[in-house]
């Protein structure tokens, strides 16, 4: 005779002696699962997820890859509007009182005169996915970050906030030879960048928990950026220039 699987209110009594299975109480629950899917012919009816949590981080991932926008702010070379500026045009002349780099500076210093806007320009750094998804129009374009970072490097090589021999005096010197992070491939410019920055955070990191997030960041991107879109690249690098402006200090003592 074929056996009937009823399923009936969970505080039903269990009546026994007949050819029906019949559900008990809360304690006849676990001996119903297990019948239930044996009759079923599968456990792949059941679907438990191995984690419960989701990292803050996990979670930009998913928002990211969900979402595209363009990137002219991580592309773009000229700033503010000047003519043959960026760190690659041979008028730029870094480190000179004549050339494009100058007048640059001089804007750029300007600008972020403010605590208030310094740490507006951090925050959106150290969280760029959710800047971007907020303020689609009001992201800082990467050209820009840069020449806040070496403005700030200058600055902190009379305080040691640059982190001294073997810290960011070195990334300057590389970013102002205008090859290692102008290559051709926009992903292979950033991830130098992220690869340099990172490796010389310990001279300035203010404890081991942020220094564990560089690491984390550059580690996880570098090991997977053959898989990693564009966009994802480039928001690792604004973060990792926001850790550095933050730990140096950025908002408190300026350019």
């Amino acid at each position: 005779s074929t056996t009937e699987v009823t399923l009936r209110h969970p505080y039903t009594p269990l009546r026994r002696g007949t050819n029906q299975i019949m559900i008990g109480g809360i304690k006849e629950s676990f001996p119903f699962l297990s019948l239930l899917i044996l009759v079923l012919g599968s456990s792949s009816a059941f679907h438990f997820p191995s984690t419960l949590l989701t990292t803050s981080r996990q979670i930009c991932r998913h928002r990211l890859q969900m979402t595209y926008y363009p990137s002219p702010t991580e592309t773009e070379k000229e700033i503010y509007n000047i003519s043959n500026s960026g760190w690659k045009s041979k008028k730029w002349n870094w480190g000179s009182a004549r050339g494009t780099g100058h007048d640059a500076a001089m804007i750029c210093r300007r600008r972020w005169d403010s605590r208030e806007e310094r740490q507006k320009l951090v925050q959106s750094l150290l969280d760029p996915v959710e800047f971007k998804a907020s303020y689609p129009d009001s992201e800082v374009p990467f050209e820009e970050v840069k020449l806040v970072l070496g403005l700030a490097w200058q600055r902190g090589r009379w305080d040691g906030s640059d982190g001294g021999p073997g810290g960011y005096g070195e990334v300057l010197s590389i970013m102002a030879d205008a090859r290692r992070y102008e290559d051709e491939d926009e992903m292979i410019s950033a991830l130098n960048f992220i690869e340099d920055v990172s490796k010389r955070f310990a001279t300035i990191s203010r404890n081991a928990e942020e220094l564990k997030r560089m690491k984390c960041i550059a580690t996880e991107i570098q090991g997977r950026h053959h898989h990693a879109g564009k966009e994802e690249v480039f928001m690792d690098r604004r973060e990792v220039a926001g850790m550095v402006l933050d730990a140096m200090g950025f908002v408190d003592n300026g350019l």
